[in-house]
């Protein structure tokens, strides 16, 4: 994201400033324990993707409600991150202690849904309707694919098909509604979406292949977890006994062996590949905009960050 701030002209970084001052602004006033969560899951950082998109689609002749619907959405994705970590038990969050292990599983759900509702009170604030039923339908469709990836939990069966609808659901819609809060031209949606599959299928490829002083978290984290995902899926075309693995029972030493397993199987380069086809596919939905150079040039350069990260 370093490289789309380079070739920026002024407006985008001042923007993105604002977006944090309001970000720090929303989790004041909730006290020494669950204000302090709220800022300790803001200061473990992040790249600020999503609110680059709202930013960059809105362009710079923007107004105050996009600041604040791009704060919204980083608000939003920052609850997922806290919640998500509960559910997975998680001790590392970008190489950091994640809520959840400093101050327990209630504090960590409570800091996430203060997350959540500092968001709509964001936009609310904005008065801003399409903003709200947008973000409301994102953060909906990212419940149904939690429950979706916690049906398949361990289920070595998951299709293809599955595991895609699951990502657009979890991953992808975000992405694609970050956009549409920046401007409502649906070549943006197909961007949005694009992009966003890309990102969580070189997740996955990233939990395989690692190192963790890379990830912030092991070898094998989703395998642990009984996430079944992409690169298991592709390996196990080619190793088919790969099937047969007793996931449940795998221990982090145990993970690492079969993450090197599916490696062997060249699932990694196919996955990467088919990434790449999705980054290729979502920067040519852009020419259908009629966005001046700039701002078209600076959104692809976002959308090969997302490869870049993982190259």
């Amino acid at each position: 994201m370093t490289a789309v701030l380079d070739a920026s002209s002024r407006w985008l970084p001042a923007r993105l400033g604002e977006v944090e001052e309001l970000l720090r602004e929303a989790t004041v006033g909730y006290g020494e324990t669950i204000g302090a969560d709220a800022d300790a899951t803001l200061d473990a950082g992040g790249k600020r993707l999503r609110p680059m998109l709202v930013l960059l689609c809105a362009g710079p002749e923007q107004s105050g409600g996009v600041v604040r619907a791009a704060a919204a959405i980083e608000l939003v994705h920052m609850a997922t991150l806290v919640h998500d970590d509960v559910l997975d038990d998680a001790p590392l969050r970008r190489g950091l202690p994640t809520v959840a292990a400093t101050s327990g599983r209630n504090r960590a759900v409570a800091t996430g849904d203060l997350l959540f509702s500092r968001a709509f009170a964001l936009l609310a604030g904005a008065a801003e309707a399409r903003a709200v039923s947008l973000l409301a339908d994102a953060s909906v469709a990212l419940a149904q694919g939690e429950l979706a990836q916690r049906r398949d939990a361990f289920d070595l069966g998951v299709s293809e098909e599955r595991y895609l609808a699951r990502c657009g659901l979890k991953t992808a819609r975000l992405f694609e509604c970050a956009c549409l809060l920046g401007n409502d031209d649906e070549a943006l949606r197909e961007f949005g979406a694009g992009v966003g599959l890309a990102f969580q299928l070189l997740d996955d490829v990233l939990d395989i292949s690692g190192p963790p002083e890379r990830t912030g978290k092991a070898r094998g984290t989703d395998l642990l977890d009984g996430t079944v995902t992409l690169p298991l899926i592709e390996a196990a075309k080619v190793d088919p006994g790969i099937r047969e693995v007793d996931l449940p029972a795998l221990d982090p030493a145990a993970a690492e062996a079969l993450c090197d397993r599916i490696a062997a199987t060249g699932a990694l380069d196919r996955v990467r590949a088919r990434a790449l086809e999705m980054v290729a596919e979502a920067k040519r939905s852009l020419e259908r905009t009629d966005f001046p150079p700039e701002q078209r040039h600076l959104l692809e350069l976002v959308a090969d960050g997302v490869v870049q990260r993982y190259s």
